[in-house]
């Protein structure tokens, strides 16, 4: 198996959705919000890809402005494919996309907690969080 790494390669909806279905990340994101996925693959404005062919078997979506932040809003591998190294590489070329100070900043799923902290990320208790729901009072 030889697996290709692409940098904002075109992906579609349907390839994201599937590709979340098959990783533990599909439990939290809104699969089923059709329009709310299409958006989320649109409005990155960096993405790091593996293929098995024609097959995306992982991705590191992004949203940054390439100098000072970079927010890595999805980070999945396909299950058949956890622990070969993937998860790794997409970090890896995602940070060589980015300027000599900028930072990834990540919010990591329960289960990955510890991940995390053992590849060179630090953890910082500051991030907070507003929901949809919630209006911003005067």
């Amino acid at each position: 198996m030889t697996i290709s790494f692409k940098v904002n390669h075109p992906i579609t909806t349907d390839q994201f959705i599937g590709l979340l279905e098959n990783s533990t990340l599909g439990e939290r994101r809104p699969i089923h919000d059709r329009e709310c996925m299409e958006g989320m693959v649109a409005n990155s404005n960096l993405t790091v890809s593996a293929w098995d062919e024609d097959l995306l078997v992982g991705i590191s979506r992004s949203v940054t402005d390439f100098h000072y932040a970079c927010y890595l809003s999805d980070l999945a591998v396909h299950q058949s494919y956890q622990r070969l190294g993937i998860g790794k590489r997409l970090q890896s070329l995602t940070q060589e996309q980015l300027g000599p100070l900028c930072k990834l900043i990540l919010i990591a799923a329960p289960a990955a907690h510890s991940y995390y902290g053992q590849i060179g990320y630090t953890h910082n208790d500051r991030c907070w969080v507003l929901d949809p729901e919630v209006t911003i009072g005067n």
